[in-house]
Formats: structure tokens, sequence, C-alpha cells
């Protein structure tokens, strides 16, 4: 690692990295790999080795399921109370290491520090909305039924697998654990390869303040034979994957094989429809910094903007300013607006999908190509803006980095036709002054969640999902969410 980097890590961050290479963290011990397989972890933002991680193999991530499984029923058999206390504890641990969580994050998944401890925070806040959601939650519901007694009882699955994907991996987690182990499941994480080392802290800690052993392991290693073991694994109860529409596909099929409900959050290729009634350089300013939050690899993005004619050219000169005075730098350097993407081959996607759109005809109205950070060979691209027809390959596809693709319309029936001309359906977001017209827009428009003046909302409380191919099984932030993690039995005694 750099000197430059090793001067600005926090002493705990530093004896965590020392640890490597980095074991899976199952049963409340560290989970080796046998044959000594290991994937190295690279600092996006120099190009530089942090940490190796073990890679496990298919009998190893059934060993894990294994222990999970065992440890259900004695956490599934505590009262809501004690697994509130357990719970609430271990987020009021992660809150009070955000600052050591942040820079672990930010070094290994390239993510802007500030950022990365946005990310933590909403870790907490999302473990304590679905315990306090658990609290209230009515185990027996007495049934109206004319001749019988009968009622219902709600009981927690089993054990619950997880793949989380690199762009968001501490956030993610919270999402996907929370509310199943508040419902008394227990969890199997698999991180992406990539980015691992935020989850493997989070086992070690539950350890650390008392998390029974067994209800939330880590398993580390490849998809294609970590994840992909996981995802077929019998015993598991329910499945949850965010990633690629591609790789959803096969996992939702390993699932229907063994007939496992499973939860898909899957790519998108979201829309901001904006009217020539808007405040342009702020909308500009919403949608420049929307793009380049973490560098544009955010599946719910919104990477097609769609710009009433009268306004366009104003648009584009606000964005072109502002794209081209982004701060682009290294993750753990405070003035760094934009860092760089997860490893060379997104950033190769990225420059592809740039050269491909240009060879349809799309114009390069601003950035393109890559960028250069001073004393640091990292992964760094340009925020780019395309202009042309939506038939091109850049307009369609999900390229996942920093690149908006602008077209204008006229009416709001062609604005709306052209939103929801995708494949996908995860997000969109219409823009106007005209509050009427923004519920009229926002409610054509064919995908999980629609915003209103803003892009990237998740208020705990409001359903997120998509349709289409951004996946099935929506309600990650929801009281339905929680629901899911609870299998439901009906009790009937006939009278007389």
């Amino acid at each position: 690692m750099s000197t430059a980097l090793q001067l600005t890590l926090l002493p705990e961050v530093e004896t965590f990295l020392s640890q490597s290479p980095l074991q899976g963290f199952v049963g409340g011990k560290n989970f080796p790999n046998a044959d000594g397989n290991l994937i190295a972890t690279i600092d996006p933002g120099s190009g530089e080795k942090i940490a190796d991680i073990h890679d496990l193999n298919a009998s190893e991530i059934d060993r894990a399921v294994g222990i999970a499984d065992a440890a259900f029923p004695a956490w599934a058999a505590l009262s809501q109370q004690e697994r509130r206390g357990i719970l609430l504890k271990l987020a009021d641990a992660v809150e009070s290491r955000k600052s050591i969580i942040a820079q672990i994050e930010a070094l290994d998944a390239g993510k802007i520090q500030g950022q990365a401890a946005g990310d933590v925070q909403n870790f907490v806040d999302t473990l304590r909305y679905f315990v306090g959601l658990a609290d209230n939650v009515e185990k027996r519901t007495e049934l109206d039924v004319e001749g019988h007694e009968a009622w219902t009882v709600k009981q927690p699955w089993g054990t619950c697998a997880f793949i989380f994907p690199w762009n968001f991996p501490f956030l993610l987690i919270g999402w996907g654990i929370s509310p199943a182990l508040a419902a008394g499941n227990t969890v199997v994480i698999k991180p992406a390869e990539d980015t691992s080392l935020s989850a493997i802290y989070l086992a070690q800690l539950a350890k650390e303040v008392g998390v029974p052993d067994g209800v939330i392991n880590v398993v580390t290693g490849r998809g294609a034979t970590a994840g992909a073991a996981l995802s077929q694994n019998r015993q598991i109860k329910r499945m949850s994957f965010t990633g690629s529409p591609e790789v959803g596909q096969l996992v939702g099929e390993a699932c229907g094989r063994n007939l496992v409900p499973v939860k898909l959050e899957l790519g998108g290729k979201g829309a901001a429809v904006v009217f020539d009634d808007v405040d342009v350089e702020a909308t500009a300013r919403a949608l420049v910094g929307a793009i380049t939050f973490h560098t544009g690899q955010v599946c719910c993005d919104a990477t097609r903007w769609l710009i009433q004619k009268d306004i366009y050219d104003e648009f584009v000169g606000h964005c072109k300013t502002m794209m081209q005075n982004v701060k682009i730098g290294h993750p753990l350097d405070p003035s760094s607006q934009m860092g760089p993407v997860v490893n060379p081959k997104q950033r190769q996607r990225v420059l592809g999908y740039q050269d491909k759109g240009k060879n349809e005809g799309a114009e390069c109205l601003c950035g393109g190509g890559p960028a250069q950070v001073e004393g640091y060979e990292g992964n760094y691209v340009k925020p780019t803006l395309l202009a042309g027809s939506l038939d091109n390959v850049a307009a369609r596809e999900e390229i996942f980095g920093p690149v908006a693709y602008i077209a204008t319309f006229e009416t709001e029936e062609q604005a709306i036709a052209m939103a929801n001309d995708t494949d996908y359906g995860l997000a969109n977001s219409v823009w106007t002054k005209d509050k009427e017209r923004a519920n009229r827009v926002a409610e054509s428009m064919v995908a999980g969640n629609s915003w209103i003046n803003a892009h990237n909302v998740f208020a705990h409380g409001v359903p997120y999902g998509g349709v289409n191919k951004s996946g099935i099984g929506g309600g990650v932030l929801s009281v339905e969410t929680l629901m899911d993690y609870y299998r439901s039995t009906s009790v009937v005694r006939p009278l007389g």
C-alpha cells in the first residue's frame, strides 16, 4: 500500500487488514478455505493490493449453511425483547465504529469516505427500524370463521441466504439482513469478491458484542463457485440476490428448482423526465450529482435524461460546466467529489459503452474517456454526457458508470412513452413545478419507484423494488419486507 494511504489509515483499520489473508466468519469463528485458494482485494483508487481473502468452495459453503441452520432454533426461541436487545447492541456498536467501517468501505469499494459513512449510518438506521417493526408484529391472529375456532401463527423461516454486490456492500447488508434477523432467522452473507472486507468486519463485531454464534455468518469467495453453491443449497429457506439481471436469472433458476422463495433486486436504466417549468440550474445540479454519486455505480440511477425541448440548450450548458468541475480523486482524499469505479473490468465496460454509443451515432457533449489522478493508478473515468437517439446501445443498456444519455421531448405523452420504452423498471423521476402533472407522470411510469423532484430517495417505510428486467419481490425498506421473513401457519378446530 502506498505511503500516502498508510498515513491516512486509522489504527483500527490497519489492525483489521493485518489479519490478511482474511477468512470467512461462520459460527462465531474464522472460516478458512482448506485448499488455500485466495482472492486479492485491490484498492480501486490506487490499484494496490489491500489484503487477500479466502476463496471458499462449494462444500465449505454447504457446511456454513449447516452451521447457520443449527443455530436457528435457539435464536428463534428467544423472546422478541431478547432479540431486540442483542440487535440494538449491534446497531450501537456499528454506529460507534462508523469512521472505521467507512474507511474500510472507502478503501475496498472506492467510495468517497463521506459517502461510505452515510452508508454505515443507513445500516444502523435500517437495523433499528426493522427491530422496531418486529416489536409490533402480532404473531397470533384470531380468525372469525363460522363453525370453527381458527387462527394463524407467524414463525421465522430458518436460514436465509444473501448475495450482495460490490457497489453498496455495507448498506445493502443492512437492507437485507435486518428484517431477517429481527424476525428470528439466521443469515448467511456472501459479499462480492471485490468488496468483502466490511462484511467480515461486521461478522467479527457481531461476535464481539454478543450476537449468538451462527446467527450472522459471512462466506467469502467467487460468485461462480461460492455464490452458486449458496443459491443452490437445499437447506436455505429464503434467498435474496442483488446484482445483474444475467446472474439474477441464474439465482432465480436455482431457487426455483428447490422451491425456495427468492427476492431479486437487479439492474436499471432509469429516466429523469424534466419539464420546462423547473429551475433549470438546480435540476441540472441534482442530476449531475446523482450520476456522479459513487461514480454512477447505482442501479436505480437516472441515466436517461429526457428534457423538454425548450430548455434543452440551457440544461446542457449547466450540465457540461458542472461535470467538468467535478473533483475526481482517491476516496480517502477529503477533497475528492468522485472516486474510481470498482475494478479495471468495470472501467473498461464504461469506456467500451462510450465507444459503442459514439459508433452508433451518439454525440459526446462532455467528458468521455479515462481520467488521470496524480499519484494514483486507479480505475478513474470522466463524467460523460452523450446525446442522440434512444435506440442507441448506450441509451438502452445498463452501463453502471458516470454516463448519462440525454434526449428531448415535446409533450407529456411523448415523455411518458420514452421513459417506459425500456426492458428495465427500477426507478424513474419527474421534475416539474406542476404538482398534478408530477403525480400523473409519476403514476404512469412502469417502474418499482417513481420520484418527484428528486432522485435516489430511500425512506424507511416506503417499499423499494423493481419490475420487468429489474427484478421481483420488492419492498426492501417497508413492513412488507419484514413480513416476508415470517412463514404463516393456519390452525383450525371444527366446533360442534
